[in-house]
């Protein structure tokens, strides 16, 4: 089980996270709204722009995903729970807690190892 004082560096740093990911949402600039179609815009133009716009919604996405997860992370320290591996129950190591605060497996679950 993890002492508070770490419990507490985690939740810190899973707030920065999620803050810095609001704000990220809050700032994107409007690449994924609908292309509109006119003809002043070429073919190749139109393209590209269908282009932006589908890489634009797929980071929207992630960021979206990302917040859920550390969302669930914050939850998890709440409960007593953050840090163990969701699915072995093993402590996950605290480098990869580190590099990833809102990771849910351990590595050898996050491999695939069978245990």
């Amino acid at each position: 089980m993890m002492d508070s004082d770490d419990a507490k560096q985690y939740e810190n740093m899973l707030l920065g996270i999620l803050a810095e990911l609001r704000s990220e949402m809050n700032q994107e600039i409007d690449e994924t709204a609908p292309v509109e179609v006119n003809g002043s815009m070429g073919r190749v133009s139109r393209g590209d722009a269908i282009q932006v716009q589908q890489l634009a919604l797929e980071m929207k996405r992630r960021r979206e995903e990302r917040i859920l997860r550390v969302e669930s992370a914050l939850m998890r320290i709440r409960n007593g729970t953050y840090g163990i591996c969701v699915r072995c129950q093993d402590p996950i190591e605290q480098g990869r807690l580190n590099a990833l605060p809102d990771v849910l497996l351990c590595l050898e679950c996050a491999a695939g190892s069978p245990r």
